[in-house]
């Protein structure tokens, strides 16, 4: 049977097919990649070690899977991380607190990786304003390699995110201490039903709803999404099908036939929407990640502890969603402290779920070479 476009535009928001198209975080690894390795098996002025420990630092997450890190190599162990003014979302992010946040989350991979390998990481922090692109000095040093309990390396591989398959049980008490276990005073759990609970479910929606309404916002999307298979390979980064969980006939049409203006039309904002309310009906509640301030170091430091949290949610079976939209919009990034009745500033809203099945992680990654320079 013959389907038009018109109808099969129609009938993707009814299959959900674009369900968590606005995710600020894309999933973790993207490991079907071995072209990658041939692409880096020299970087100039960096040892193995030291690419193997980029290569796993670079499985942290970013908003749109923009990737917006980079390494300076002042010598094989003295590098400086940069933020790469290219992966910016300023409709999005205007003050970079994502940026950074991001970077936080590759640091703190690069810092539990190096450890793996025997090495320790001395970091100093290079600026105070999220403007510069130069971030911190990190050094790298011989030590003894760590030999933890549990394989933290697996745990960098193997992290995503999923937006799908929540079975609806509240989160229990005791796998909230096991993933906030490292700053307790930092993490805030509210469960779906309670009214914290609704009111983030609620102004969730709002938020996504005048998102998708911007149109700068949008186009800002637009341009991160990777449809087809040959985008996907010569970029290395972005938003694909398969990471957005577009799977079946409707991965096969929008890798073939979707673009930019599909992006930009009514039925596909409509339609992230419509995904967006689903998720919302069917979770195990909210974590909130707070701090002080919103400084350089405050949210370097902010963007690690989200993702050592992160690294241990799969042991529990336990799904993370970052919806953060509310903190990209007016007037929520404004009140939603006020609103939850928390201290200090909101970074992260997430959404948990538990899974019956983890799936493997699918999101693109640059190959090292790609943002390590001499």
């Amino acid at each position: 049977m013959q389907i038009s476009r018109r109808e099969f535009l129609q009938a993707a928001g009814t299959m959900g097919i674009f369900a968590g198209s606005y995710p600020l975080f894309s999933g973790c690894a993207g490991l079907r990649r071995a072209d990658i390795k041939a692409q880096d098996a020299a970087v100039k002025g960096l040892s193995r070690d030291g690419w193997r420990i980029l290569e796993l630092a670079s499985l942290a997450p970013s908003g749109h899977n923009t990737q917006p890190w980079g390494i300076t190599l002042a010598d094989p162990q003295t590098w400086i991380v940069t933020s790469d003014e290219q992966r910016l979302i300023p409709s999005v992010d205007p003050d970079q607190r994502e940026t950074l946040l991001s970077i936080g989350a590759f640091i703190e991979n690069l810092v539990v990786a190096a450890g793996c390998f025997g090495y320790r990481v001395d970091l100093k922090l290079l600026t105070e304003s999220s403007q510069d692109r130069e971030i911190a000095h990190v050094t790298v040093k011989t030590s003894p390699p760590e030999r933890p309990d549990n394989n933290p390396v697996e745990k960098i591989r193997l992290r995503r995110v999923a937006r799908k398959g929540y079975l609806g049980k509240e989160i229990r008490s005791s796998d909230l201490s096991y993933i906030t276990n490292d700053a307790p005073d930092r993490f805030f759990f509210f469960p779906p039903s309670s009214r914290y609970g609704r009111y983030l479910s609620e102004e969730t929606i709002a938020a996504n709803r005048q998102q998708a309404s911007r149109q700068a916002a949008q186009e800002e999307l637009a341009a991160w999404i990777r449809w087809s298979d040959s985008d996907a390979h010569a970029f290395r980064d972005g938003l694909t099908p398969e990471g957005m969980e577009i799977t079946g006939i409707a991965s096969w049409y929008v890798r073939h036939f979707f673009d930019r203006d599909d992006v930009l039309g009514q039925r596909f904002r409509e339609a992230t929407i419509e995904g967006v309310i689903e998720q919302v009906a069917r979770h195990g509640g909210w974590l909130v990640i707070t701090s002080e301030d919103s400084r350089v170091e405050t949210l370097l430091e902010t963007g690690r502890l989200f993702q050592r949290m992160f690294l241990n949610v799969r042991d529990r079976m336990i799904a993370v969603h970052p919806m953060t939209q509310m903190l990209e919009e007016t007037p929520w990034r404004e009140t939603v402290a006020d609103e939850l009745g928390l201290s200090g500033r909101v970074q992260f809203i997430l959404r948990l779920g538990y899974l019956e099945r983890y799936a493997d992680p699918v999101t693109l990654r640059r190959p090292v070479s790609w943002f390590v320079r001499s």
